[in-house]
């Protein structure tokens, strides 16, 4: 069982930055593949980036790339979205999950295990 709290969410106007952080509970938190999802109003859940098995490249939704980084620190149970040159369109609840299962599709909500309660995101015009 891993028990998932996001922060840092907030307002912030466009072109600004953010990080957010996902503090996990559980001392297997190294061995769980780390993904960031978002959901903006009357939208699906959609991915925004996670780890590869390895650690070393991760993925990254076309939305994200260039603008968004995720990191973790397995001493600390934390994985981070650092979030560059916000736009409005950025705005969404974001939530950080857990994936048991290393054969799972990293970009599909439905293959992560747990989640987080989500930070809510506003980027103004």
């Amino acid at each position: 069982q891993v028990q998932l709290v996001e922060s840092g969410g907030g307002l912030v106007q466009a072109g600004g930055s953010l990080r957010l952080s996902c503090a996990a509970s559980g001392r297997t938190f190294n061995t769980y593949r780390m993904g960031w999802f978002r959901q903006a109003p009357e939208k699906e859940r959609e991915f925004v980036a996670a780890f590869s098995l390895s650690g070393i490249s991760p993925y990254y939704a076309d939305s994200a790339k260039g603008r968004f980084t995720i990191s973790r620190d397995n001493a600390k149970n934390t994985v981070y979205l650092q979030m560059n040159s916000l736009k409005p369109e950025d705005t969404a609840v974001y939530y950080c999950a857990a994936d048991k299962s290393p054969y799972g599709d990293y970009a599909r909500p439905d293959s992560y295990d747990y989640w987080g309660q989500g930070t809510q995101v506003t980027v103004s015009s």
